[in-house]
């Protein structure tokens, strides 16, 4: 596959419409459906729906998709790495992480970082652990900022000074925020809205002696902001980390830790063996002397 033929197949994509896609790429209509005719014929796949007004990608195409996206990301970030001018200190940092307060020591060496050399950029990718990890074995993000209990036998990592507490986010009227904390037993015969990650539910699983099954879970969340919504509007309550959302002033909302403590550390996290760039060599060296 050449790169400019995954750059037209994402234009298509995004246009939903061959026409529209060939008038953006400055090609003709039959030039760009021979090369797509051409890459379903490479890849032995059937990668469009074509309808009269509107293409819609198949399940195949889409996984192209998404990786297409990735690559045309990662040769992007590449060329920039390459053409950094070797006498100014400048180029990308990708940062990858999870909704977590320890972001906030992250932004205080990037604001170093930045206050010595203004031209170095940072790009920040919110996920949960899976997708964090997985665009660092793509090559995607330099660091990834992974939440304990994680397994990093094949990363490099510095263990961060920063803990989350975990809780449960309720609305202020609701039963359960008469109290000062929660307890296994208080979760019991709730609406429960939880984190999906396989990790979290292991921790929780711990937490709750074996009982984590017993919960009534309605609904799941890899990011807490949506999930908030949900509490906000009655449907239940959120076991999440503490300071990610704000229940301070006129929020309708509160936060229980809960109780015994259940606290999680954190780790920044690189691919072993990797090649940083000047301006990503810089900001760990920042970071190593902070800590």
């Amino acid at each position: 596959m050449e790169l400019r033929v995954l750059q037209y197949f994402l234009a298509i994509a995004r246009e939903e419409n061959i026409s529209k896609a060939a008038e953006y790429l400055h090609i003709t209509q039959p030039t760009l459906s021979r090369q797509m005719k051409e890459l379903e014929e490479e890849l032995g796949k059937t990668l469009f729906i074509r309808g009269n007004r509107k293409i819609i990608l198949t399940e195949d195409g889409i996984l192209l998709r998404k990786r297409a996206e990735e690559i045309t990301n990662l040769v992007e970030k590449t060329e920039l790495e390459m053409m950094a001018n070797e006498s100014v200190l400048k180029g990308d940092i990708y940062i990858g992480g999870g909704e977590t307060d320890a972001m906030r020591f992250i932004a205080r060496t990037v604001q170093q970082v930045q206050s010595i050399h203004p031209l170095i950029k940072v790009h920040l990718y919110s996920g949960n652990a899976q997708d964090v990890i997985e665009k660092l074995d793509n090559g995607l993000i330099d660091f990834g900022i992974i939440l304990d209990p994680a397994d990093m036998s094949k990363y490099d990592f510095m263990k961060l000074p920063a803990y989350d507490t975990w809780g449960v986010l309720m609305r202020k009227d609701s039963p359960l925020a008469q109290l000062e904390v929660i307890t296994p037993a208080d979760l019991l015969n709730q609406p429960i809205i939880c984190s999906r990650q396989e990790m979290v539910s292991n921790e929780l699983s711990g937490w709750m002696n074996g009982e984590f099954e017993k919960l009534n879970i309605i609904a799941t969340y890899n990011l807490i902001y949506n999930a908030s919504l949900m509490v906000e509007e009655g449907m239940g309550y959120a076991l999440c980390l503490d300071k990610l959302v704000n229940t301070t002033g006129n929020s309708s909302l509160c936060f229980r830790p809960l109780s015994p403590t259940l606290t999680v550390g954190m780790a920044l996290v690189w691919k072993k063996y990797q090649v940083f760039s000047r301006a990503s060599q810089y900001f760990l060296k920042i970071l190593r002397q902070q800590l």
